[in-house]
């Protein structure tokens, strides 16, 4: 638009100029002290013309000269800027491919020549470090925190991720915590950086906590977070064992809804027998059998022995009717039985528990009963059977090994 404007009024000037030149002829006296020159007034204005143009000429020429050396320095800024950011870009195109020492050797360059420091400086380390070179590591990151201060999250994120594939996690840990206090506002990546952090040194408490957040952030979806919350919370069972007033405190902060989980129950179940918290633990899994029954569960019950064994007699055998096959709940109510000293009515759920599946558990049993009722030759027979299932399950798991190993 603006050189249409420029070539209308070009136009417009010259059309005036030979109105003027064809309608006057005039002449134009030029004096200076006695000399006098007449010219035409139409060879003044030629003359007029012709002399700002070749001014304009020079003029534009001088002023191309005096911004020549201007404009070879910004060539060669220019060039420079070129080269290093094709290093750059070669050195990302050499790290995806695997080519950590030229992936390096780029970013190094580009580093040199001042390109995105930090993204540069990152490169080069994130290189260092799969070459195992851990301290050219190191001083690639220091560069990042002196040349690009404004990239301190990426630098504390890039930092983290290596300290962690190095197995260094109390030291990914710090430098996640550092990162936390730069920007309160964690993201989804800072987050499962500090879950693996969490889960391999086995903060279990606050691995609950991280999954809970990303649960709500959408990057793990309801199976997955309950999988990962019911192992943290088993784990974390597990670690107060050796005090009753811990897993008492623990097992309270577990949600209801947890707590009936088999696989919960009976992790918690195992750790109050071990303090002797037998009565607890029966309650436990009986609340837990109730809302969901499980098989494995009804087995732990005869090991939490307490002083009122009629009472979970009585208790495992209202479960009966709705599970009259349920060999692990024969075998239970074999045991508790036993412990009570009703022979004859162990005897029965033993045999009746080996009748639904024979198990190296349920002939031991039986074997130790009839032991204590006299009947030695009884006993041979089913601990040898014990035996002999117990040999043959071994060779089975034998043969699975060495199926896979082949």
């Amino acid at each position: 638009m603006k050189f249409f404007f420029w070539t209308v009024a070009i136009f417009a000037l010259a059309v005036a100029l030979a109105l003027m030149i064809g309608f006057d002829n005039g002449y134009v006296l030029l004096v200076y002290s006695t000399d006098r020159i007449e010219l035409s007034l139409k060879l003044a204005v030629l003359l007029l013309l012709g002399g700002f143009f070749i001014a304009y000429v020079l003029v534009r020429l001088l002023v191309r000269v005096l911004r020549l050396p201007a404009q070879v320095r910004e060539y060669r800024e220019r060039s420079r800027r070129e080269k290093a950011r094709n290093s750059l870009l070669e050195g990302l195109r050499m790290f995806f491919e695997g080519r950590y020492g030229k992936a390096e050797k780029a970013a190094a360059t580009a580093l040199e020549m001042g390109e995105s420091p930090g993204l540069s400086a990152l490169l080069a380390a994130r290189s260092a470090h799969e070459l195992k070179d851990f301290d050219k590591r190191d001083t690639y990151l220091d560069k990042v925190e002196t040349q690009a201060p404004e990239d301190k999250a990426a630098r504390l994120m890039t930092h983290a991720e290596l300290l962690l594939d190095q197995h260094r996690y109390h030291e990914a840990l710090t430098v996640l915590k550092a990162l936390h206090e730069s920007d309160p506002k964690k993201h989804v990546a800072a987050l499962r950086l500090e879950l693996e952090a969490q889960q391999r040194t086995k903060n279990w408490e606050q691995v609950l906590n991280l999954v809970a957040q990303l649960e709500k952030r959408g990057f793990f979806d309801a199976g997955q977070a309950q999988q990962l919350r019911l192992y943290a919370t088993q784990e974390n069972l597990k670690r107060q064992v050796m005090d009753t007033t811990a897993l008492k405190e623990c097992w309270q902060k577990i949600p209801s809804a947890d707590k009936k989980h088999s696989m919960i129950a009976a992790t918690a179940a195992r750790c109050f027998i071990s303090l002797g918290g037998c009565s607890m633990a029966q309650e436990i899994i009986e609340q837990s059998l109730d809302a969901q029954w499980d098989s494995d569960l009804i087995c732990l019950y005869s090991e939490c022995l307490g002083r009122d064994t009629l009472r979970q007699i009585q208790r495992a055998e209202r479960w009966l009717p709705d599970h009259p096959d349920d060999a692990c709940l024969l075998l239970t109510l074999g045991r508790l039985c036993a412990h009570q000293g009703l022979w004859g009515k162990a005897q029965s759920y033993l045999e009746a528990s080996i009748g639904v599946e024979p198990t190296v558990t349920a002939h031991r049993e039986l074997a130790k009963l009839h032991e204590k009722i006299g009947q030695s030759e009884a006993a041979d027979v089913h601990y040898r059977k014990s035996l002999n299932l117990a040999v043959r399950q071994l060779r089975d798991i034998t043969g699975g090994r060495r199926k896979t190993a082949l």
